[in-house]
């Protein structure tokens, strides 16, 4: 039984270093034409955030920070958990909507290109978007420190072995170490719901799509998320570790670089798990595209990503109005 805890801990924690790691570190190739240097910015003016009522993390050392990495915006050191809606044209809207989970590890939210973009994207296209900025992990306040905790992190992370292609994702032992983001996003739901009249919004059509960590949060939104059930789940550059499928699951998109340094080599269960509960699923690997691709311009098929995903909603009737 302790060897067993053992290894169940060591494959949790190797599990966490690598989303870290995928956040932290994109593939090279991918964005050599951008600036990699991360700068600390000034919070940017949030005027539709609307914050969920999760309670401020506590023991709090650190305030919010912004910083610029990539040609994107960064958030850090999140205390207070928000939403912001991105509606669509009433005219086209379709009465569905989606949360919005930006990835970074925990430690980082990418909220520009994979949480505004995406949403002002999807709005674009009919189908309501909330990008959810979750609470975070604190890291210290100034900029070299930040770096400096990372860099130890990995140094001591890069000794571990990984886990080997197969290993079942506990969805209880996970969402145990990730409760803050989890609450967030279940209150992201209840408050779009209890909200979806204002909004123009089927409270039955509410799905979710994450990128990274925040797929990983999507994943544990509806495999341990009790009363959040979304409508369907996008996977974009996630973790496809093998579940146990709920018998009511919704729809899978999952999509994943073939040479993503981080997931791209850990096997396909999740989707293997989904088929094999006879539950619809679609997956795209895209021959190059790295980790962190999300809605950058690049020459890669990966950018196609986006646009599969609004062909699988519409073809799920997401992405047009309820007959």
């Amino acid at each position: 039984m302790v060897m067993h805890s053992t290894i169940v801990s060591a494959r949790r924690g190797v599990f966490r270093a690598a989303i870290l790691l995928a956040a932290w570190s994109f593939a090279a190739p991918a964005f050599a034409q951008l600036n990699d240097t991360m700068t600390p910015i000034a919070t940017p003016d949030q005027p539709n955030a609307i914050e969920i009522g999760t309670a401020p993390l506590p023991d709090a050392k650190a305030q919010e920070s912004w910083h610029s990495q990539y040609g994107s915006k960064f958030a850090r050191n999140v205390t207070v958990a928000t939403i912001t809606p991105f509606l669509p044209d009433a005219a086209k809207a379709s009465g569905a909507a989606v949360v919005v989970a930006p990835g970074g590890g925990f430690r980082t939210l990418s909220m520009e290109n994979e949480g505004w973009n995406v949403a002002r994207a999807l709005a674009e296209r009919g189908v309501a978007a909330f990008v959810l900025k979750y609470r975070l992990n604190q890291t210290p306040a100034d900029m070299p420190g930040f770096e400096r905790s990372m860099k130890e992190m990995f140094s001591s992370t890069a000794a571990r072995p990984r886990p080997t292609p197969g290993s079942p994702l506990d969805p209880q032992q996970a969402a145990a170490g990730l409760a803050p983001q989890l609450e967030d996003a279940r209150a992201a739901f209840t408050l779009i719901r209890r909200r979806a009249a204002e909004w123009k919004i089927d409270r039955d059509r509410i799905g979710m799509v994450g990128f990274s960590a925040g797929a990983m949060l999507t994943l544990l939104t509806e495999l341990a998320g009790q009363d959040a059930k979304p409508a369907f789940i996008g996977i974009i550059y996630g973790p496809l570790a093998t579940v146990t499928v709920p018998a009511d699951a919704p729809p899978l998109f999952v999509a994943l670089a073939a040479d993503d340094p981080f997931f791209a080599n850990g096997g396909f269960g999740l989707i293997e798990s989904w088929r094999a509960a006879k539950k619809p699923a679609e997956f795209h690997l895209y021959e190059q595209g790295g980790h962190g691709f999300g809605m950058y311009p690049k020459e890669t098929t990966s950018t196609g990503w986006f646009d599969a995903f609004v062909s699988w909603l519409t073809m799920h009737g997401m992405a047009k109005p309820k007959g």
